[in-house]
């Protein structure tokens, strides 16, 4: 099966053929923008800029009420479903540069929505970011599963990049890509509960 590309507002199931997909893994990749090359006889370009982006995601009740959050501060859930793999300070690399791993079938059943969220640490705006994503990983296979590109530039420190829901007895994703300011997932919270 190959990969979704989402855009903004598109809805799908996590259902694949064969049944529905248990444990996923929400990836996160960014790169620093680099600065124009300078006028002059050598003409380099400036060095990039780091930024620290920040994966994180938000569990809520069927009444959008925070029931837990996973970020680099806290790397796993209280009932262990959801597991952050560590912070990336700086987007070098490729690939994703940080990792929420869910086992959907271990998240708690008060839980109604996990919505995953991203912020710059530093405080840059999103204007600075380029070629950034989130996707959806099936951990079973890894095989991705959907992609959705954030191509949101702009001042915002913040964005409410998708959340995964339960719908009619199974998990159905949403890309959203509502932005906002923050420099941690405790200053979006009032966006995060209002967007999903």
């Amino acid at each position: 099966m190959s990969s979704i590309n989402l855009s903004k507002g598109q809805k799908i199931s996590l259902s694949k053929d064969g049944g529905a997909l248990t444990k996923v893994k929400m990836g996160l990749g960014w790169d620093p923008v680099a600065s124009a090359p300078k006028k002059g006889l050598f003409k380099r370009a400036t060095p990039e800029k780091q930024i620290d982006l920040d994966a994180s995601v938000v569990l809520l009740d069927a009444n959008r009420q925070v029931v837990d959050t996973v970020w680099f501060r806290q790397l796993r859930s209280k009932d262990g479903s959801v597991t952050h793999t560590g912070d990336n300070l700086t987007g070098a690399g490729d690939g994703d540069d940080e990792s929420i791993l869910v086992d959907l079938s271990a998240v708690p059943s008060n839980v109604e929505v996990l919505a995953f969220t991203v912020n710059s640490f530093s405080s840059q705006g999103f204007g600075d970011v380029a070629n950034a994503f989130c996707r959806i990983v099936d951990e079973t296979t890894g095989a991705e599963f959907a992609r959705y590109d954030l191509s949101a530039q702009g001042s915002h420190s913040a964005l409410v990049m998708a959340k995964v829901y339960r719908h009619g007895g199974e998990w159905k994703m949403a890309a959203l890509g509502d932005s906002g300011s923050g420099k941690t997932v405790a200053e979006i919270l009032p966006l995060v509960q209002q967007v999903v």
